[in-house]
């Protein structure tokens, strides 16, 4: 009985946000490069996503490219040295009455190839797929990696 209480307020708190046009406020998170802290930014994601209402697969595509641009800062922006400190990945989350915009970045070793790879990576045209604006640069002051991700509904003609 209260779940169902609880689900009526926020169904009826997300329709006031809407017709007064509000959106959340942005979330930036700075953490470890740590497998665990991909799954906090995924759940950070996914609650922004619910309160601007957007389609389950709009969301579904955001958690897949934003899981995959962290897990190339996890995997391949650092050597032992840089993971752990607070800010080793970057991520901001930038909710818009159009849906969200997401930037992942690193001070790590920055773009290229990792000399872990193996084989031609696929991640970031995963990520160019899924999204509906890309770009991929130098972080700040030259040092790492930048990935600006745009996710937006597709507009469906009459």
């Amino acid at each position: 009985m209260a779940a169902m209480r609880a689900h009526a307020h926020t169904s009826s708190l997300r329709a006031e946000l809407a017709q007064i046009g509000a959106t959340p406020s942005p979330v930036r998170l700075r953490l470890p490069a740590h497998p665990p802290n991909i799954a906090v930014v995924r759940r950070a994601l996914e609650a922004i996503a619910e309160e601007l209402a957007l389609p389950r697969r709009v969301v579904e595509d955001m958690r897949l490219a934003v899981t995959e641009a962290c897990t190339n800062v996890v995997r391949h922006a650092y050597d032992d040295d840089g993971r752990d400190a607070a800010n080793a990945m970057r991520v901001d989350l930038l909710p818009s009455e159009h849906g969200m915009d997401v930037i992942v970045e690193d001070r790590g070793r920055g773009l290229g190839p990792s000399p872990d790879a193996r084989g031609p990576g696929l991640g970031l045209p995963l990520i160019a797929a899924l999204t509906s604006a890309l770009e991929v640069s130098h972080g700040a002051d030259d040092r790492g990696s930048r990935i600006a991700m745009s996710f937006a509904p597709a507009i469906e003609a009459a």
